[in-house]
C-alpha cells in the first residue's frame, strides 16, 4: 500500500502473491498463480529476487539453512521456467557470509570459494554442519570457525549463486549484501539495546535496495559474483568495506 500511495500508476502494476520459501507446496502454488495470470510463453518474468531471510534471533541451524539457503533454490527451481532466457536472478546475501568464511580454515575457504562447486556440494556442507551441531557443535575442529548459523547460510548461498551462474550462462545471476538495514530482522537488536537504529549504523530499506536494483537493471560486469551494498564486486572470503576498491580476483 505504501508503494501504491507513492505513485498513482503503481497500484495496478503491483500484485501480491503469498509465498513461504520454506514450504515446497507454497512455492509451487505461487509459481502456478503467476503462470495462470501471466502465461508461460513468452516467459513473463524478467527477474527473480530472493530476499527472504532469518537467523539473527533464536531460530535453530536447520531452520536457518532451510530458509536462507534452501529457500532460494526452491524459489528458483519453481520460477525458472517463467524467467526469460536472458533474465536475471539476485540472491540477497549478507556480509556475514564472507566474514564467516574468513574465520574458516584454509581448506574450508577453498570449499566456500570453489567456482566449480555444485548444489550437491552445498547440500553436503549443510548436512555436515547439521551433523556437527547434533554431535555437540565443535565447528572449530572441522575448520568452520565459530559455526555462526546465519553466516554459514549466507556463505552457502553465495556458493550456490556461483553454481547456478555456471549452470545458466545465458542469464545474469549474482548475490549481494544490502548492508545493515533497519528491518524486522535487525530492529530487535536496536530495541534490546535501547538505541536508535540510525545510531547503530542501520540504513533504510530504500538504501538497502540499491545493490539489488543495480544487479537487476545495470551492467554488473559478470555473473556468479557477490557484490557489496555499494554495488561493487566483493570477495567471498573476507569483508570488504563499502567505498573500498572493488574486488577483481577470479
Amino acid at each position: 500500500s505504501a508503494l501504491s500511495a507513492e505513485r498513482s500508476d503503481w497500484g495496478a502494476r503491483i500484485k501480491v502473491v503469498e509465498l513461504d520459501v520454506a514450504n515446497d507446496a507454497s512455492v509451487s502454488a505461487a509459481a502456478q498463480r503467476v503462470a495462470e495470470r501471466y502465461g508461460q510463453s513468452p516467459a513473463p518474468l524478467s527477474g527473480i529476487v530472493n530476499n527472504a531471510g532469518i537467523g539473527l534471533g533464536s531460530a535453530d541451524l536447520a531452520t536457518i539453512l532451510d530458509v536462507n539457503t534452501r529457500g532460494p533454490k526452491r524459489v528458483i527451481d519453481a520460477f525458472l521456467p517463467l524467467l526469460a532466457a536472458n533474465g536475471r536472478i539476485v540472491n540477497v546475501s549478507s556480509a556475514s557470509g564472507p566474514i564467516f568464511v574468513s574465520g574458516c580454515s584454509d581448506a574450508r575457504k577453498r570449499e566456500f570459494t570453489d567456482s566449480h562447486a555444485t548444489w550437491q556440494k552445498v547440500e553436503a556442507l549443510m548436512e555436515e554442519a547439521l551433523a556437527i551441531k547434533r554431535a555437540g557443535g565443535d565447528f572449530a575442529s572441522a575448520g568452520l570457525g565459530e559455526g555462526n548459523a546465519y553466516g554459514l547460510s549466507k556463505a552457502l548461498l553465495n556458493l550456490y549463486t556461483m553454481s547456478l551462474a555456471r549452470e545458466y550462462p545465458e542469464r545474469t545471476i549474482n548475490a549481494c549484501t544490502p548492508g545493515y538495514i533497519a528491518t524486522d530482522l535487525t530492529l530487535p537488536h536496536a530495541k534490546a539495546r535501547g538505541m536508535d537504529p540510525a545510531a547503530m549504523g542501520m540504513k533504510t530499506p530504500r538504501e538497502g535496495a540499491r545493490a539489488s536494483i543495480h544487479l537487476l537493471f545495470d551492467e554488473p560486469g559478470g555473473s556468479g559474483w557477490y557484490f557489496g551494498s555499494d554495488t561493487q564486486r566483493s570477495p567471498l572470503d573476507r569483508y570488504r568495506s563499502p567505498g573500498d576498491p572493488a574486488y577483481s580476483g577470479d
